[in-house]
């Protein structure tokens, strides 16, 4: 960035990432053994480790994809493009990141319904199309984990050193450090309460940005200065391929082109990112298609409204002597939010959008490393190393697994600086190579005629007709010349995207519909389906624990009675298969609908009207953006609560018997002979 020097002291960066990530740990740490003391839910449990003993409501379970789905690019990359593209850049990228999780509410019914008990997408690609299918398939999955966690590094690492000159190698391998501790101890839930927490900071700070811009701020603080300093930009330096060179409309070619990529690339890492299939996983079967259609519409207002606040300013104080100067390789590394907000507030405005940066890099982080613990433990360790593997086998793997893929970020992250590979480059390439899978693995699932040698001939197609796309338009409409500049034009990665998903869709739903299986899915339905009754009813003490602190504990403890009839019970009405294709058809037609609404009905007759908006236009379109905004803040940061309220109860009262009773707080199920007793 182009600038007298970085706006905060290099202390602040370190400060952060390590003072704030360390924070963190002993934090979740505490939460961990709250947890583990006073509900009975004990990490020391491999199933609640990986799965949250698929116990989660969904008010938490929507908070984690809003946080999980929260990347560096949500916040630099959408500013990036409202930089470029003006008001349309938002919408395309917010409409364009959510109509995935949307979606995927149809495949968490799906998943509830005929693999109720995997771990992860690919023990359901192994159990139905086998060995070969299940190494195919690992290879998008894993570089799906691969390129998510690298933008993250990237991202996270170049605004931190553009705000506080902090050394980026320090950056790439500090950031994944904090992280890995809490997940390595807490497991799943304590991701999830993480996640919360920082869902619920990084709406206060949003909301700062937001009221600093359009109501209170000394720089703007209007929706009338807004206009009129974006419409006075346009003047000077006009948008190439918008109407009328304005900021100011959704009628913009490129922005469009984006849109494409954005919709193609962001199915790829959603479908294929065992993070989203494990919160699937972890959620209630009742209630987990909920989940997706809240976390989706509650995530939509991150992007639009951050970078319509921050995005939008960095073009409105392009010449305010306060505002750095943005080079092209600045915008590529989504540095246009720092910036804006370091003109807007200053020192403050530069440490806010560091604090809310971390959070949202160490929440997807924290996603991506038990999303890989979960699939290297199940889908390599376990299937091919070790078959038999005990409890306490899986549990040391999935730590060793966390801590190993946490060195992995920090590698790829410096990797990628050191070649010259922007977070922004990343994000239009993935689609390219990883789009060919989507449609295989969403069949895989879902569809019982989906052809086994189809499916895997179109993921293996479909890839290299992307790459080759890609290539050849790079080539022809760059004269021959391949480097990272020419090969990530818009043109260039929306034929490499189009060609990748387009073909795998194409060969794997004719070869399924000219030779159709006749799936009925009772083995995926019997993954892991031994090991559940204990699980899904909770941890019970550790075996740690002597026989004396059992038996004291028994007769002290604040208990709940649960016997395996009941749990056979409530399992068996969790997962009745006539509620489960209710929700099916729920998240079908809810999905559908709302996806043809973003994506269509609201943003293609913007774009044809070709209007350029005045101040009333601008007005109406950040209202709305606020009101969503407020709207999601009450589904995953107050409804969680809401639903949690038994269980903070219960915790209290376990807490307030420990303080006047030692030892008398802790919680424990009683065995059923114990409760005929």
């Amino acid at each position: 960035m182009s600038s007298d020097g970085p706006v905060l002291p290099q202390g602040a960066g370190y400060g952060v990432v390590v003072g704030i990530g360390l924070f963190f740990s002993v934090f979740m740490l505490g939460l961990t053994a709250i947890q583990s003391r006073y509900t009975g839910f004990s990490p020391k449990n491999s199933e609640e480790f990986n799965s949250a003993s698929r116990s989660v409501k969904p008010g938490l379970i929507a908070s984690g994809i809003v946080s999980a789905w929260t990347w560096a690019a949500t916040l630099l990359q959408s500013s990036a493009v409202a930089y470029k593209y003006g008001i349309s850049g938002p919408w395309w990228y917010g409409a364009g990141a959510t109509v995935q999780i949307l979606l995927f509410a149809q495949l968490a019914a799906k998943l509830k319904l005929n693999a109720p008990h995997a771990h992860t997408w690919l023990e359901i690609v192994a159990a139905r199309w086998g060995t070969l299918a299940h190494l195919v398939f690992m290879f998008f999955g894993l570089a799906t984990n691969i390129i998510v966690s690298s933008m993250l590094i990237l991202g996270g690492s170049a605004t931190v050193t553009s705000l506080t000159g902090m050394s980026t190698i320090a950056a790439c391998f500090l950031i994944p450090l904090g992280v890995a501790i809490y997940v390595v101890v807490g497991g799943m839930r304590a991701t999830l309460l993480c996640d919360y927490t920082h869902t619920t900071v990084l709406f206060s700070i949003i909301f700062v940005f937001v009221f600093t811009v359009y109501v209170t701020g000394s720089k703007i603080g209007s929706f009338q200065a807004m206009h009129d300093l974006l419409a006075s930009v346009s003047a000077e330096d006009p948008v190439s391929g918008n109407a009328h060179g304005s900021y100011l409309t959704i009628r913009s070619k490129n922005g469009l082109i984006f849109g494409v990529i954005n919709v193609i690339g962001n199915f790829a890492t959603v479908f294929q990112d065992q993070a989203y299939w494990q919160r699937a996983i972890a959620s209630r079967p009742a209630t987990c298609v909920k989940a997706y259609l809240l976390g989706g519409l509650a995530w939509f207002a991150i992007p639009f409204m951050f970078s319509t606040t921050l995005g939008l300013s960095a073009v409105a104080l392009r010449n305010d002597p306060a505002m750095m100067v943005l080079t092209p390789n600045d915008v590529s590394a989504g540095l246009p939010a720092s910036a804006a907000a370091a003109a807007l507030l200053g020192k403050a405005g530069a440490a806010a959008l560091l604090v809310v940066l971390f959070l949202a890099v160490t929440s997807a982080t924290s996603a991506e490393l038990i999303a890989v613990s979960a699939i290297l433990t199940y889908d390599v360790y376990k299937k091919y190393f070790n078959p038999e593997a005990t409890e306490a086998q899986i549990l040391k793997v999935s730590h060793m697994m966390v801590a190993l893929f946490a060195l992995i970020m920090g590698l790829l992250g410096l990797i990628f600086f050191y070649i010259g590979i922007s977070m922004g480059w990343l994000y239009e390439f993935m689609g390219v190579v990883l789009g060919s899978a989507v449609v295989p693995i969403a069949v895989c699932v879902t569809w019982r005629k989906a052809n086994k040698w189809g499916s895997i001939c179109g993921a293996i197609t479909g890839f290299f007709c992307g790459l080759i796309a890609w290539l050849i338009t790079t080539a022809k409409l760059n004269d021959n010349q391949l480097n990272v500049t020419t090969t990530g034009g818009d043109l260039e990665m929306l034929a490499g995207n189009l060609a990748s998903i387009g073909v795998g869709g194409i060969v794997t739903v004719i070869t399924s519909l000219i030779w159709p299986e006749d799936f009925d899915f009772a083995a995926t339905r019997r993954i892991n389906v031994i090991a559940t009754p204990a699980q899904i009813v909770g941890t019970r003490l550790s075996e740690d624990d002597s026989e004396d602190e059992k038996k004291r504990d028994s007769a002290e403890v604040y208990s709940t009675p649960v016997s395996s009839e009941t749990a056979a019970a409530e399992e068996a009405r969790e997962l009745d298969p006539v509620a489960l294709m209710k929700s099916f058809k729920l998240a079908a037609w809810s999905s559908v609908v709302l996806t043809l609404v973003m994506l269509i009905l609201i943003p293609l007759p913007l774009f044809f009207a070709q209007t350029v908006y005045g101040v009333r236009g601008l007005t109406a379109w950040v209202v709305i953006g606020m009101i969503w905004a407020f709207c999601s803040a009450i589904c995953v940061v107050i409804y969680p609560l809401y639903e949690s309220r038994a269980a903070l109860g219960m915790i209290t009262r376990g807490i307030t018997k420990d303080i006047f009773m030692k030892g008398s707080g802790r919680f424990v199920h009683t065995a059923p002979e114990a409760s005929r007793a």
